[in-house]
């Protein structure tokens, strides 16, 4: 019996450019979003009106290896 294997298969994948950039996006529509908040919504998720405002206030590109792609 014959298996065929494809390299692709086992290596990581490479994010592209387009993933990229919509994760960029994402991150940019969620810091927005979290400006957005009053301080009814914020409490309720445990963040104080200056956390959320240095967080939002932070570029799109500055995001957490764990955010991205």
């Amino acid at each position: 019996m014959t298996y065929i294997t494809s390299p692709c298969a086992t290596a990581p994948s490479r994010p592209t450019l387009f993933s990229g950039l919509t994760a960029r996006l994402a991150v940019w529509k969620q810091r927005r979003a979290l400006l957005a908040l009053d301080i009814e919504a914020l409490e309720d998720i445990g963040v104080t009106r200056s956390e959320a405002d240095s967080e939002g206030k932070r570029s799109f590109w500055d995001a957490p290896e764990t955010w991205r792609y």
